[in-house]
């Protein structure tokens, strides 16, 4: 009767449905990429915004009017170099909006930094000129703040351009490349810190703080590019963990009279943030130690061309502090809002320069992100996991901490960008099954109207066979942990599935989460329509339940997180319908340590693994990373070695698939050379695949689509 069933459904399908998925439709045609919307510039009045339209012209609109086809701000006709439009990746204001600075020939260096080629436009003269066609290609260019100037870097030096008689200054004098940086950061604190742009304009335009980097002594590490008769040597600065870092300085100088002077910070090993106030010299400078267990928080004061410091508050951790962009220095003078751990969630406190501290915020859930002040309410807004760690709401809250209010009722993923003026904000909502909505809202959270509904792309998804992605919590040998499942397209409780299991499991990073997940939910939903189950599981370590869930991994990287996916795995196993002895593991970066360690440690769980772009040994991974959660091999050889899964490849008795970069800038190619040779001196056999030039992301022309069929051919080969 079942299968007479079945029968009648594949049949009602063959009309109802469009063809299965397959990885060409989800990864080389890119059938199922929702719409997104882009190219919002807020204006100063709070009211309006811009957006380009007609290929390169810039059209300013009402927010509160649906009607308004918008006027011309800049006719993109006009925009000519050597007889010929001018394209434009993007654009940005001055202060007064009489100006237009174009990011042009965007190339992209690591994760974030880039070099580009930039122009200037004056809205009154209709005048475009290159930024510098001297110093070229520039990165990090903006806009002093009373919009006489511009600022970029070039060659790892500072330069300032005056903008009425386009006299073009080198403010700084040493930088060369694995030698010196100034203005923007070395690989590291890229990765690490998150930043690339190490410098800052005063608020009256009279001074710029920035960050050097003396990176000479740095161990390099080199990668091999491939194309030509020989291959060229690409060679970088990296500090893998226990190894020497940049020394870095922070100075002041003086647009007047050039001079510099190096801010005295006492005893520190980083300089992760350098903050202007927007409404005086004050600057607000972040030091670190090497173990980022103390935290202090420097005032800098730059009156007429001196320059004092003096820390005003210091934070300190048994284990470590993270790092974030919550810091707002409020307009008063005399305090800071930022967030941190101490009451065992993240919360927001505001910090007096007198030292005193107020905490603004409280409960069992972490603050995420603040999205903004309104100086004039004295509202914060922000967003947190109070509703579960899998999701994200959006709140205002008063300085006083009353009247928090929540602005998106929606369970799900909500992200605000609050618009000039803090009146407006873009609402982001998605959740697993529902592909990202748009609205312009109020800052009560009122919509104002739909900007970009999806629907349309909904309902091309109701003619695909899917399977509900659900949420589940799992009790791990004692321990919670959420989770998510798909079953596989016209599940039957009565058969046995395979079971594939995704994971990250890294600090800082959730990877189950109640939102949209791209091309990663198609891919999971094919497995679903070839019959496996797909499982998630978010293990400790991971985000937004607390500090001590979080932090409960320190000096034991792996330990706790391969432990909590295997009982959730076994915990899940009990289900009737899954085939227990078919489970895999797949995961990239901290998640193909994971499938390492499941292949290994976890050999009796895990028959089949897929590592892509593994960390398998901790001492190659770089030191900010790392000695955050490990401290250095020196101090704590144990925690590394016990948990590397190059140390249990004896274990190995499943399929093993190794996948990496060659140009791997972030988690090294060295990583899966060295497992190769730990799997080949204990005669363990494995798959490897090796993409020619590719680094971490593994992208570029048909490389996603062969990956993806790489790992799905291996999937169905021995799972």
């Amino acid at each position: 009767m079942k299968n007479s069933l079945l029968l009648v459904f594949t049949f009602v399908y063959s009309f109802v449905f469009s063809q299965d998925l397959t990885v060409e439709r989800i990864w080389k045609n890119y059938e199922f990429s929702p719409k997104r919307i882009g190219g919002f510039k807020s204006m100063n009045d709070g009211e309006h915004y811009t957006n380009v339209k007609e290929g390169n012209s810039i059209y300013k609109f009402s927010l509160n009017d649906v009607n308004d086809k918008g006027t011309v701000v800049l006719d993109g006709s006009k925009l000519l170099v050597d007889g010929k439009k001018l394209s434009f990746d993007d654009y940005e204001f001055n202060s007064d909006e009489t100006k237009i600075l174009f990011l042009t020939n965007v190339e992209s260096i690591y994760r974030r930094s880039f070099q580009a080629v930039y122009y200037l436009y004056d809205l009154a003269t209709q005048k475009l000129t290159p930024l510098d066609s001297e110093h070229t290609p520039q990165t990090l260019a903006e806009y002093s703040p009373d919009g006489t100037k511009v600022s970029f870097i070039h060659g790892n030096d500072l330069f300032v351009k005056t903008i009425a008689n386009g006299k073009v200054e080198k403010i700084t004098q040493d930088g060369k490349r694995n030698k010196v940086i100034n203005g923007t950061t070395d690989w590291v604190y890229e990765e690490e810190f998150s930043i690339t742009k190490a410098y800052g304009w005063s608020p009256d335009s009279k001074f710029i703080a920035y960050l050097r980097f003396d990176e000479k002594e740095v161990p390099e590490y080199s990668m091999d590019m491939y194309g030509g008769l020989y291959p060229e040597a690409y060679t970088f600065k990296y500090p893998k963990a226990g190894e020497v870092n940049s020394v870095v300085t922070a100075h002041c100088v003086s647009l007047e009279s050039k001079k510099v002077q190096q801010i005295g910070l006492g005893s520190y090993e980083y300089i992760p943030r350098l903050n202007w106030s927007s409404a005086s010299n004050q600057l607000i400078i972040q030091t670190m130690n090497r173990h980022q267990s103390e935290l202090n928080y420097w005032l800098v004061d730059v009156v007429k061309g001196k320059v004092s410091s003096k820390i005003f508050f210091t934070e300190k951790s048994t284990t470590y502090i993270d790092i974030d962009d919550n810091l707002l220095i409020l307009k008063d003078g005399k305090s800071i809002l930022r967030t941190s751990e101490e009451s065992g969630y993240r919360h927001i406190y505001q910090l007096n320069f007198d030292g005193s501290v107020k905490q603004i915020t409280s409960g069992p859930w972490d603050v995420i992100d603040f999205l903004g002040f309104d100086e004039v309410s004295k509202q914060i807004y922000f967003s947190s996991a109070e509703k579960g760690a899998i999701h994200k709401s959006i709140y205002s809250v008063e300085t006083s901490g009353s009247n928090k209010r929540d602005l998106t009722a929606t369970i799900g993923y909500n992200e605000a960008e609050f618009l000039n003026g803090m009146h407006y904000f873009i609402h982001t909502y998605s959740n697993a099954n529902q592909a990202p909505v748009y609205n312009l809202c109020k800052s009560d959270g009122s919509v104002v109207r739909v900007l970009e509904s999806n629907q349309a792309f909904m309902e091309k998804m109701k003619k695909e066979r899917l399977s509900t992605k659900q949420f589940i919590e799992v009790n791990a040998n004692g321990v919670k942990l959420n989770a998510s499942v798909i079953l596989p397209v016209g599940f039957d409780p009565a058969k046995k599935y395979p079971m594939y299991v995704n994971v990250y499991g890294g600090p800082g990073h959730n990877e189950v989460l109640d939102s949209w997940d791209g091309n990663d939910y198609f891919f999971h939903q094919l497995l679903a329509q070839k019959g496996y189950i797909v499982f998630q599981v978010d293990p400790r370590g991971t985000m937004y339940q607390g500090a001590e869930f979080k932090k409960s991994t320190y000096l034991q990287l792996g330990k706790l997180e391969i432990e909590d996916v295997m009982n959730a795995v076994k915990e899940y196993s009990k289900n009737t319908f899954v085939d227990a002895s078919r489970v895999g593991i797949m995961g990239w970066s901290y998640g193909g340590f994971m499938a390492s360690l499941g292949i290994t440690k976890g050999a009796d769980v895990f028959k089949m693994a897929i590592a892509v772009a593994p960390v398998t040994n901790w001492r190659y991974y770089d030191n900010i990373y790392t000695e955050r959660f490990m401290r250095t091999p020196q101090e704590n050889a144990d925690g590394y070695d016990r948990n590397s899964p190059i140390n249990y490849v004896d274990n190995v008795k499943g399929k093993y698939l190794l996948i990496h970069g060659s140009a791997d800038d972030n988690v090294h190619f060295q990583n899966t050379m060295d497992m190769t040779s730990a799997m080949v001196k204990a005669n363990k056999q494995f798959e490897l695949f090796v993409y020619p030039n590719k680094n971490h992301g593994i992208y570029g022309g048909n490389t996603r689509n062969h990956l993806f069929q790489l790992m799905l051919t291996f999937i169905e080969a021995n799972l």
